[in-house]
């Protein structure tokens, strides 16, 4: 069953987000024990949850990052901060945000290997100089100095933007977050919960489609939806187009076992 929500132009956000609540609270949600969690294997605090499948969203997007933030109410300064790391231009690994992440445990330093996180946002939106060290010899260049793929050097996000300037009515521009390295999680590591996000121009409209195979309601929800508004915006600007929509499909929306008990005498979470 897909789940679906669009959000009317009289309509505030905080519905999609009270609706969410009463389907997780009134036993919709199904429980499921994942048996790992961040590639963490076993019976943890975070193995066991509760999960709506193939939610799907929909909602405007304004111009304004203002109008945007009181829509969505993230949890700012932080997710402003993160996603202005995202379209540094730089492969930040790792983003110095990670410090101050509202639901940081320890520096997330759970995660971090050799001074790395498995992967990043900013990684992954700006691979083309990426290395899996410090060192910038280490990784997979081309003779023209850039990281490849089978056949060709990698796309990042200035090449999408040139693509939507040259060809606006393309069907092509894709951001991918999830990389062939992370197939099968065969390396035993953290995977990003983004797929991708798909851009589409028509009649001098931008609309993003996020692509989601996990999320978190209560630590990640607000978050992922603002910085992907924020990404159709920073588009847009560059573009010369002007925002429209956000479409939002996810494989597996979840909260932890334990929030589950909380939310339901809470109402301010998330």
């Amino acid at each position: 069953m897909v789940l679906s929500l669009k959000v009317l132009p009289e309509w505030d956000f905080e519905v999609v987000v009270k609706t969410l609540r009463n389907w997780f609270t009134g036993g919709l949600a199904q429980r499921v024990e994942v048996g790992e969690w961040q590639a963490v294997v076993g019976k943890t605090e975070f193995s066991a949850t509760y999960e709506l499948e193939d939610v799907s969203i929909e909602t405007r997007v304004p111009e304004s990052k203002e109008e945007w933030a009181r829509m969505i109410r993230p949890n700012l300064p932080w997710a402003e901060d993160h996603f202005q790391e995202r379209v540094s231009g730089l492969p930040l690994n790792p983003p110095p945000s990670h410090e101050w992440w509202p639901f940081n445990v320890n520096k997330n330093k759970l995660h971090i290997k050799q001074g790395k996180f498995s992967h990043t946002y900013p990684e992954r939106m700006w691979p083309i100089y990426a290395s899996a060290t410090d060192d910038p010899n280490d990784r997979p260049i081309g003779p023209d100095g850039y990281n490849r793929g089978i056949r060709y050097r990698y796309g990042d996000l200035a090449d999408l933007v040139n693509l939507l300037r040259t060809r606006p009515h393309t069907r092509q521009a894709y951001l991918p977050i999830w990389f062939p390295e992370d197939t099968g999680a065969h390396h035993g590591e953290r995977v990003p919960c983004t797929l991708g996000y798909h851009f589409l121009t028509r009649n001098g409209k931008t609309k993003i489609v996020y692509y989601m195979r996990s999320c978190d309601f209560i630590r990640y929800f607000r978050d992922d939806v603002y910085m992907a508004g924020r990404l159709l915006q920073w588009v847009c600007e560059r573009v010369g187009t002007k925002p429209s929509k956000l479409i939002m499909h996810i494989s597996s929306m979840h909260i932890f076992e334990a929030d589950l008990t909380i939310m339901k005498h809470r109402e301010d979470i998330p």
